[in-house]
């Protein structure tokens, strides 16, 4: 299957940010990160209208995210976990995940996992890269 290729009237990150809001007031324990789920815009750059179910779909089966907050251990150096040279930079880095290994939260009104920063599974240019 093709991938769908989302239409966006902004920058997915920044919008994103912009409607969580100020997230200074959260801290996170150790190795964990929080990612906000990329939820997909209902319409295809190709004129094609998604249904609320698949809107639906992404918010509990969704697979890319934004990373919008890390542990102070997430990422260490040391960790041998990740390839050198792959930055995770908060605010900027979408990252895909099983939905099975987050923890379910919701910040803002906005769909969030809170994950071990092991259960990354890739970073990706763009969350409409996956499905």
């Amino acid at each position: 299957m093709p991938q769908l290729v989302m239409e966006y009237d902004k920058d997915p990150a920044e919008k994103l940010l912009e409607e969580l809001g100020d997230l200074s007031g959260i801290q996170l324990m150790n190795t964990q990160v929080l990612i906000a789920v990329h939820l997909r815009p209902n319409r295809t750059k190709s004129g094609l209208y998604l249904t609320d179910e698949h809107i639906d779909e992404d918010r509990f089966q969704g697979k890319s995210g934004l990373l919008i907050a890390a542990g102070p251990q997430a990422f260490h150096p040391d960790g041998k976990w990740f390839k050198e040279g792959i930055e995770f930079i908060v605010g900027k880095t979408w990252i895909l995940f099983r939905p099975s290994d987050g923890w379910n939260v919701t910040i803002h009104g906005k769909p969030c996992r809170m994950l071990d920063d092991v259960s990354i599974r890739a970073v990706v240019n763009h969350p409409d890269m996956v499905f």
